[in-house]
């Protein structure tokens, strides 16, 4: 190329100190705003989790104890209640084990969300996003996604509330103590005993319940939040009402139980069990005492459960 021909060519612009002033300004109003988002959501996800706890946590402490009692143990839901209440009182009987939730629930929320936006990214990535709306299958993949790194927080926490759930239960001598003092005491223990493997026992059963559960949550919520949202003589889709979006979380807690619930079942008994229990004796043991009706004790007060908790949650 000639020099004249090199001359024509347009001189490349330099942004003046002004222009780069303007624009770092402008990147750091974006992160701002971003982080100011991820912190409200983060926010309101551990004061719903809080809500859920306190809310959820007797109908949760029923399901575990109908799951880990031997036969005849409890007539029914009611019995669990009157006979924990008359043991070991109201707030200490209903809420035992209720440290590791509410600790957890914060970490455990807030990984959630991570790995759900994490989720829609990848499904951004390996499909089609049509005008930014995901469609209720692509929702569903990001919600299995979401449970893959909250595992690592919900399954040690999970495995501490549960033992601290079961051990009202035992009746002491005259004079004993429980075996655990709380959540701290009862992470030591375990520790002690097996490590750090003991204290995550039971997280393979806990991601094969909380990413199917997850899809189908996150599913139900989206379709069922579609389905109640008004809309204009446009077709334009209006604000949701406080009641609807209650109903939508309800309708996803409701029916993510549905399907794992024999999955928590084996959980439960798995990270309550002496010893070093496997998957597949619990199972055996499980199905060997009862059949397929053995993995549904509790199933009610699951279900009950759900509906005040998600309720509150939103």
């Amino acid at each position: 190329m000639s020099a004249s021909s090199d001359s024509r060519l347009p001189a490349p612009h330099i942004p003046s100190k002004q222009e780069l002033k303007e624009e770092v300004e402008e990147d750091a109003r974006e992160a701002a705003k971003k982080s100011f988002s991820s912190l409200r959501a983060l926010a309101a996800g551990a004061v719903g989790g809080v809500c859920a706890v306190v809310v959820g946590h007797p109908f949760d402490l029923v399901k575990v104890r109908l799951q880990t009692a031997e036969k005849g143990v409890y007539a029914s839901a009611a019995d669990v209640v009157r006979k924990t209440v008359a043991r070991e009182g109201l707030r200490r009987g209903l809420y035992a084990g209720v440290s590791a939730p509410l600790v957890g629930v914060t970490p455990m929320f807030a990984v959630s969300f991570w790995g759900y936006d994490v989720g829609k990214g990848l499904v951004s990535r390996l499909g089609t996003v049509e005008n930014n709306q995901f469609t209720v299958a692509q929702i569903s993949a990001a919600g299995f996604f979401s449970a893959i790194p909250m595992t690592l927080i919900t399954a040690p926490f999970e495995r501490v509330k549960v033992l601290l759930q079961i051990q009202g239960q035992k009746q002491l001598a005259p004079g004993e103590k429980p075996k655990y003092s709380g959540g701290v005491d009862v992470v030591r223990q375990l520790y002690k005993e097996g490590g750090i493997r003991s204290v995550f026992r039971g997280s393979a059963a806990t991601l094969a319940r909380d990413g199917p559960g997850s899809a189908v949550y996150f599913a139900t919520y989206e379709y069922t939040k579609r389905s109640l949202t008004p809309k204009d003589e446009n077709g334009n889709p209006g604000p949701l009402s406080l009641k609807a979006v209650m109903a939508a979380g309800a309708a996803a807690g409701v029916t993510m139980w549905l399907p794992v619930f024999p999955v928590d079942t084996v959980k439960s008994r798995l990270q309550t069990a002496e010893g070093r229990p496997t998957i597949g004796g619990i199972i055996r043991e499980i199905h060997g005492k009862g059949g397929f009706k053995a993995f549904f004790p509790g199933i009610g007060p699951a279900l009950a459960r759900a509906v005040p908790a998600n309720a509150a949650t939103l």
